[in-house]
């Protein structure tokens, strides 16, 4: 028997404009010497669902990966949530220039893709890989649907139907959006500074988060505009569309681009957003317009922190939010940007962050799955309890989703940090006002 050996196979590619990303032939080896990799490495064995069942698998075939069965296979693949920390982790990525070129959930996401070329693309993938459309349909008639979705036998029909699961918290729909809002506001400031890209998910079931942003980047002089965007894209990609995924993220460059070759930044509130403007789009998309777009990408308070170290933040904070438990979405950890928005809302006087460094396991799409929510849970408990045992009075994360799993989990929905931001600039943000020796 042929020694599975550690560098790359003539397969290797993570990109979904090569050909050969395509190929059963070429990927099927590739999986094979990632998986005899990660097997002997078990580095990630603790960072979600989906190494633990690699791990056994392979151990329940004396150590071959070869002789894993298909459902083997298609368990490791699906229980793979995308949420990255793995290749942070890594010492074996292309990021490290090391020679196995290994990056886990890119193979997963093209062994997904590949997958769904083969079987089609199911309803339940068609429906998530589309928040923006879904979006705007329940924005029609925002009432009926959010009371639609609190009806426990609308619930089980849905979870029949469609595989979403019953007890799944669902994000509320808005009567306004904030494009529409948007209209009716402008902000003051200076426009050659930075456009906001907001995600369809601030755009139809959040607003607040971007009003509240812009208030804040108009404390600091910089008025933040709002070109024409869609989706970033991602539920497209892990849902195997990758047609969509990088027809949403050509359009997307289209639109952004002009800002950008105009030098201004694209500040993105949702982390899964800045990541994938950053990390995929300039291989997505595949041209030098998209790199360019991800380069100009930042977290909103990733350009905050800049504005502090030249001076130009703000800091005529009215009140104070007192202990702050914070949780670091994963996609901002992939992000390599350090604790950003920690460390602004540390410039509020009187502000203690405890930090809750945990995967949520939300984790886009794979919470909302039948058989997957119980999972998620269980997945996402260390973040549940360290965020519990922070006893603060105010909670952030800058993850809408990973809120909602919060909300789920504790009852308590936290808010984003520009929120923290945005409130502490008022005197009625906070019940405690900022003392003058502080400020």
């Amino acid at each position: 028997m042929d020694v599975i050996k550690g560098k790359p196979t003539a397969g290797l590619t993570y990109d979904p404009n090569d050909r050969k990303y395509w190929d059963r032939d070429a990927l099927d080896p590739e999986v094979e010497r990632i998986f005899e990799i990660c097997h002997g490495c078990r580095l990630c064995f603790n960072l979600c669902p989906s190494f633990p069942e690699l791990f056994d698998a392979v151990d329940r075939h004396d150590g071959d990966v070869r002789k894993l069965t298909l459902a083997e296979n298609e368990r490791v693949l699906d229980t793979c949530y995308q949420c990255k920390l793995c290749y942070v982790k890594c010492p074996y990525t292309p990021d490290d220039g090391h020679e196995f070129q290994l990056d886990f959930p890119r193979l997963l996401l093209r062994a997904n893709a590949v997958r769904k070329q083969e079987q089609g693309i199911d309803l339940r993938a068609k429906l998530l890989a589309r928040p923006e459309e879904m979006g705007r349909i329940g924005g029609m008639t925002p009432g009926i649907a959010n009371w639609a979705n609190k009806q426990p036998l609308l619930r089980q029909i849905a979870e029949a139907t469609i595989g979403i699961h019953h007890e799944k918290i669902l994000p509320e729909f808005q009567p306004e959006t904030f494009s529409k809002w948007m209209e009716k506001n402008t902000p003051s400031g200076d426009t050659s500074k930075a456009v906001l890209f907001t995600t369809c998910f601030v755009e139809h079931y959040n607003p607040q988060v971007a009003k509240d942003a812009v208030a804040v980047y108009e404390k600091s002089g910089v008025a933040l505009t709002c070109p024409k965007q869609n989706c970033c894209g991602m539920p497209a990609l892990e849902s195997g569309d990758v047609a969509l995924a990088k027809k949403l993220a050509q359009q997307n460059v289209e639109s952004l681009l002009p800002s950008v070759e105009a030098g201004k930044k694209i500040v993105a509130i949702n982390p899964t957003c800045s990541y994938m403007l950053k990390k995929e789009y300039a291989e997505l998309v595949g041209t030098e317009e998209a790199k360019k777009v991800g380069e100009a990408t930042m977290d909103l308070n990733e350009y905050l922190f800049e504005l502090k170290k030249t001076g130009q933040f703000n800091r005529d904070f009215q009140s104070t939010p007192g202990k702050i438990g914070y949780h670091l979405p994963c996609h901002l950890k992939a992000q390599n940007i350090g604790f950003r928005s920690r460390d602004m809302m540390r410039t509020i006087p009187g502000a203690e962050i405890k930090l809750v460094d945990q995967c949520s396991a939300h984790d886009g799409t794979f919470a909302m799955k039948k058989e997957f929510f119980p999972l998620s849970m269980l997945a996402g408990k260390k973040a549940f309890d360290e965020m519990k045992e922070t006893e603060a009075e105010v909670t952030a994360t800058d993850c809408p989703l990973a809120a909602v799993q919060f909300d789920q989990a504790l009852g308590v929905r936290p808010i984003h940090p520009i929120q923290v931001l945005a409130r502490a600039y008022r005197p009625d943000g906070f019940p405690n006002k900022v003392k003058k020796e502080q400020a």
